[in-house]
């Protein structure tokens, strides 16, 4: 896994109080794709809100100066120090208005205070997020690692594995990638995973195996916050996922965390991060 030192990203904070109301590198070339116009722009209709309360796997409870509502949300993660009742949250329009929850949780505010008056940090919560990242960053050309190859096919079977996309190209090896959302920070370090994950453990085995095969095999990790100056597997969560981690590295396995960059217009890919080596 690449474990050079890239540039750290500065805390970037949305110079707006929280909303209650509707009307609310490590490789050259990295530095074009933080770009002003994002490349996955949020629909129009978006509104902000305050969360109220998680509710079970797929609810959260936010509310407007109109009353309290249920929005979707798609994360079954932890969503570990990012469910604090009253933060700020950002939600899209469901497409077609039909969906029985019109809103769907996109991000989870982190807020601050200082002589300016209240910031607000945005998380990115979507899982859906890191493969369209991956799909359009990839379309753009600004994936490095991935220059070369010319097609990408989302989620390919492997064995008794999907993979969430395939890169193929002239003359290059298959390169497999399986996408990871990042929401948590431990320390100075973005973490993953924010909660035990057999899951996880099945894709690092998949992808060493495909490494070890002579394929080239990388993990985006899509770090949808602005702190934490590289990645790390959180071990302190999951223990078994960080040895399997390091394990794949050594296998020969790639680790891609990118910095996603996140504002009320919409997402872009950001720099790349060092990863944390193994103690």
């Amino acid at each position: 896994m690449n474990k050079q030192r890239g540039e750290s990203g500065s805390l970037c904070f949305l110079g707006r109080k929280r909303c209650r109301t509707a009307k609310s590198r490590m490789l050259s070339g990295i530095d074009r794709a933080v770009t002003s116009d994002p490349l996955l722009p949020f629909s129009p209709g978006c509104i902000s809100a305050v969360l109220v309360r998680r509710e079970k796997r797929f609810l959260a409870e936010c509310e407007l100066p109109t009353g309290r509502f249920y929005a979707h949300t798609n994360n079954t993660g932890s969503m570990r120090g990012l469910l604090n009742p009253g933060s700020p949250v950002f939600l899209s329009p469901a497409a077609g208005g039909t969906r029985k929850l019109p809103w769907t949780l996109e991000m989870i505010g982190l807020t601050s205070n200082s002589a300016s008056g209240e910031r607000i940090a945005w998380v990115g919560v979507n899982t859906l997020t890191p493969n369209r990242l991956l799909r359009t960053a990839f379309q753009a050309g600004l994936l490095p690692w991935a220059q070369g190859y010319d097609s990408l096919r989302p989620e390919v079977r492997r064995r008794e594995s999907r993979i969430d996309a395939l890169l193929s190209g002239p003359g290059m090896p298959p390169l497999w990638v399986e996408c990871k959302n990042v929401t948590m920070v431990e320390g100075d370090a973005a973490a993953f995973p924010d909660a035990p994950s057999l899951r996880g453990h099945k894709h690092l085995r998949e992808m060493a195996s495909i490494a070890a095969s002579g394929e080239r095999a990388v993990f985006f990790y899509c770090v949808q916050r602005q702190d934490g100056n590289l990645f790390a597997p959180a071990a302190t969560i999951d223990p078994e996922y960080a040895r399997l981690f390091y394990e794949a590295a050594a296998a020969g396995v790639e680790c891609r965390p990118h910095r996603a960059r996140l504002s009320e217009a919409g997402i872009s890919l950001g720099e790349e991060l060092p990863v944390k080596p193994e103690s």
